[in-house]
């Protein structure tokens, strides 16, 4: 029997985001959208002190999350779960972990927004009980024009 240890045999791991964790994490978020957040979107979130987070295991990113705190609110500005980790229950870690620790910073509400075509996305928001409380016309670029976003707020009491 080999001592030797597959990378599915570890823990996934949350540690804060780095500017090491950027060509990882613009690839995965490349990877993903058809309009993705650039390298200086990542690099600006760090230098204004987002709580900006990786999952990974053995090394390998399996996601992230960026939350932006304002006073006794956030807005969870982007989370994504690599294309071959999906539907393993990170995407609902990632969203845990970033709740919790809004939740500890005297967060009382967090916002975000969603493509309304992002059915897997909403259903998690909508699982863990957010609201959708508005609708933002156009917000979104699109391959032909633009998509609405769906506004969502959850109270973190």
């Amino acid at each position: 029997m080999s001592l030797r240890h597959s990378a599915l045999d570890l823990p996934a791991e949350f540690f804060p985001m780095a500017e090491s964790d950027l060509d990882a994490v613009v690839a995965v978020e490349a990877a993903l959208q058809a309009f993705p957040w650039s390298r200086g979107h990542f690099a600006d979130s760090l230098a204004a002190g987002h709580s900006a987070w990786v999952l990974r295991r053995g090394g390998e990113l399996i996601g992230f999350s960026v939350l932006m705190r304002v006073i006794d609110e956030a807005h969870l500005l982007n989370l994504s779960v690599a294309a071959r980790h999906q539907g393993c229950g990170h995407g609902a870690r990632l969203l845990r972990q970033a709740m919790e620790n809004a939740r500890q910073s005297g967060v009382g509400r967090l916002f975000l927004e969603v493509r309304p075509s992002n059915h897997k996305a909403v259903a998690l928001y909508r699982h863990f009980g957010f609201q959708e409380i508005g609708r933002r016309k156009a917000y979104y670029p699109a391959t032909e024009g633009r998509e609405d976003a769906l506004v969502f707020a959850k109270e973190l009491a």
